[in-house]
């Protein structure tokens, strides 16, 4: 499939279906969409959830005599069911567990099930399966949190009151490792800003890490005494109460920090040789291999000098391995692969303009660079250390699609191993013998096949595409590129209204993220009933990346340092231009919409871009970036008294004065990431200036929201665009009780 093909040759195509008798294809209806009651147009594919070993992958599978689906051994060669699994089914101890667990959702469990944890009442179970026994490991009034397994299965570690403990499961023997946790000081509890924006929302605020051989335990401590606290209000009952977050927006000054080790029996503390008053961050540290060494990331306030640091566990000694610098900004290494045979770990480095592959030693010194050229590389899959070679993703075929690579560690031998134009999304044994690919695209439904290390097909597994598929009249999406002044190719994704007329005027909806290296648009199979149901309404939906989304390297997302607001404008408006070429646009209603730093997208486009965009859906919008947290902010922002220019032009504030259309503004009141004072310093701007605008907010909501606020926000969304964009009486029964297949 040609990715530049233009709009205009979409057109043709869409006249020339037109001349296909309508009998042909049959019409969905709105009964059909809304019931989720929509023919199958895809089928389920083998549900495979990875290796037993480097030839036989598990397979879930309900064969005659199961009362549910159940794992079995596949030989990855001729497809010969080697029978089942060993498994634990946690659903048959329902009885045993008792009220108040649910089985089959332990709060962790060893990787062969023989041992679990469960939480209940606030207290932690070990669960034995084999005997069939519930122990009870703690009993107190505080809550036990982020239970984890040490790797030997023999002690679980927790926090509690924001200090650190753990359980011998052997002899139920309690140990305390720190006994300072208060409301500012937390001993393996993140601080908010490093579980937003470092450990991650899926640590669940959990900052401490096992040793693989389960002697020691490393964790963050953290002081929030510095960090300014900022009120969130809960309206519930009669008073309302405030949740009280320390939380250091862009200039604020951030959380101590201090690394520690400490034996699992106990005793004194090795905290790493670094001054906690510093002003600095930790990324996410790893142990070597052999447990002797801890590595951790540092990096500067300005988050553009990356190090890391070699630390003794016994004596918190410790020594610079890796030093990167850069002119912008650097990215937390968020995987670090290690060999541990040959020794050494793998990094994937941007610092080139693109993400590439480096080996270096234990002592940090680089062996070898794997990859170069003006691609990246997305994500290591399997280090098959006997034969020294690297199987990785990247978008090397172009910048839309992912395809499985290997490389020899001497970086020799580069090999493309999947095929096609398609996005593949990759299974690999764990030595690479073989690989299973689910791949599509925007045109192609997805696929299964099974390959071997050389790339060459084995067996075929699966084609999820129905013949009901082709028995519809459906609207199709194509992926295209839209050309900028300055020659950038901004990959989009277009979908025309269903049997478009090129003689009248289609209202135009635009979704975008935008933020620095967050690309939505990709060339994957995406078959969406809402989709369909505003393609056969007369919408024209696009989604469009601009430069800095990843696309063209870090060289393109470089170029939105100190300048947020700037280039995301700059190319969104390219795109308006470019669509408001074709004759069936209708310049009157070009709408935008996003989430987060959409919603930040979303507000500047009706303020600053508002020539361009006629209306607009912004939820949980930033709306300044000194509003915003430290560490994202001045990753790309650096500080406001660094950059006032910068963040007064980034500010939809800023260009409120421009505002014109229609905007509506969504946010959850207890938003604890992006905070609803943006929004309302937004609307009281907007309210000064005497402009219209609308404004629906969630109470209670955070950063996002589920049923039953969810049907509102879609229905809402739904209302606005047949009010504004479509013209048409909005068919509230269908959305009422719209339970739409995706």
């Amino acid at each position: 499939m040609n990715i530049r093909r233009t709009m205009y040759g979409i057109l043709l195509l869409v006249i020339a279906a037109g001349t296909v008798p309508a009998q042909v294809k049959k019409q969905l209806t709105a009964e059909q969409i809304f019931s989720g009651k929509t023919p199958q147009f895809t089928a389920p594919l083998p549900r495979i959830t990875g290796w037993d070993d480097d030839a036989t992958y598990i397979e879930m599978k309900k064969k005659e005599g199961d009362e549910r689906p159940v794992p079995y051994l596949i030989d990855a060669r001729t497809g010969e069911d080697k029978g089942r699994a060993q498994e634990v089914n946690l659903d048959e101890f329902k009885d045993v567990l008792g009220e108040g667990i649910t089985p089959s959702r332990p709060s962790d469990a060893s990787k062969d099930r023989s041992v679990v944890i469960y939480a209940k009442d606030n207290d932690l179970y070990l669960f034995t399966p084999a005997s069939k026994t519930l122990t009870r490991l703690t009993n107190d009034a505080a809550e036990e949190k982020n239970p984890t397994l040490s790797p030997s299965a023999e002690f679980v570690a927790f926090t509690r009151d924001n200090d650190l403990y753990s359980v011998d499961l052997k002899t139920g023997k309690e140990t305390r490792y720190t006994t300072d946790g208060s409301d500012l000081v937390y001993s393996g509890w993140a601080s908010w800003v490093y579980y937003e924006e470092i450990l991650g929302r899926r640590s669940r605020y959990q900052a401490f890490w096992w040793a693989p051989d389960s002697r020691r335990l490393a964790f963050f401590r953290f002081d929030d005494s510095p960090v300014p606290m900022f009120p969130i209000y809960n309206s519930e009952g009669q008073h309302g109460f405030l949740e009280r977050t320390r939380y250091p927006k862009a200039g604020d000054p951030n959380p101590y920090v201090r690394v520690g080790v400490v034996p699992v029996t106990g005793g004194t503390i090795a905290w790493a040789s670094f001054d906690e008053k510093a002003d600095q961050y930790f990324g996410p540290p790893y142990w070597m291999p052999d447990g002797k060494t801890f590595l951790v990331q540092w990096m500067n306030r300005g988050q553009d000098n990356l190090k890391i640091y070699a630390m003794n566990p016994t004596t918190g000694r410790t020594v610079e391995i890796y030093d990167e610098k850069q002119s912008s900004w650097i990215d937390w290494y968020e995987d670090m692969p290690f060999l541990s045979m040959k020794g050494g770990f793998l990094l994937n480095s941007d610092k080139d303009g693109w993400n590439h592959l480096y080996y270096h030693g234990n002592d940090g010194k680089l062996i070898a660079r794997l990859t170069s050229g003006p691609w990246r590389v997305r994500s290591v899959e399997v280090v098959d250390e006997d034969n020294g070679i690297v199987y990785f993703t990247a978008s090397r075929e172009a910048s839309t699609r992912t395809d499985l690579y290997s490389v020899r560690l001497d970086g020799s031998d580069l090999k493309r191993l999947t095929f096609g134009d398609y996005t593949h999304r990759v299974q690999v044994a764990p030595k690479g013998s073989y690989f299973i690919t689910t791949y599509s695209n925007v045109s192609t439904p997805p696929r299964m096949t099974l390959c071997d290390k050389s790339g060459a097909v084995v067996r075929e597994l699966g084609d999820s595409k129905t013949k009901e598929l082709d028995e519809y009249a459906l609207a199709t999406t194509e992926l295209i590129r839209i050309p900028t002044e300055d020659g950038y190719q901004l990959p989009a994704l277009v979908t025309l209204p269903l049997n478009l007329d090129p003689s009248k005027k289609y209202p135009v909806l635009i979704s975008i993220y935008g933020g620095p290296n967050a690309g939505t648009v990709s060339d994957g199979w995406r078959m969406s009933m809402n989709s369909q149901w505003m393609a056969m309404e007369g919408l024209i939906q696009v989604s469009v990346d601009h430069r800095g989304s990843g696309h063209f390297g870090k060289e393109g997302v470089a170029l939105m340092h100190r300048n947020l607001g700037k280039w995301e404008m700059h190319d969104y408006i390219e795109a308006v231009k470019w669509l408001l070429q074709k004759p069936y646009v209708d310049k009157n209603k070009i709408c935008i919409t996003g989430g987060s730093y959409g919603g930040y997208v979303t507000a500047m486009a009706l303020t600053y871009g508002s020539d361009y965009f006629t209306h607009g859906i912004s939820s949980s919008p930033v709306i300044d970036w000194k509003l915003y947290d430290s560490h994202y902010t001045e990753r790309y922002m650096d500080t406001p008294a660094e950059n006032p220019e910068g963040y007064a032009f980034g500010s939809a504030v800023t260009h409120a004065d421009k505002y014109k259309g229609l905007l509506r503004i969504v946010h959850g009141t207890m938003d604890d990431n992006v905070h609803m004072q943006n929004t309302i310093q937004l609307i009281d701007a907007l309210e000064n200036l005497n402009r219209h605008f609308e404004f629906m907010l969630y109470p209670g909501e955070r950063h996002g929201w589920g049923p039953p606020k969810s049907n509102h926000s879609r229905s809402e969304t739904a209302r606005f665009i047949y009010t504004h964009l479509l013209e048409k009486p909005f068919p509230e029964e269908l959305y009422r009780n719209a339970r739409m297949g995706r």
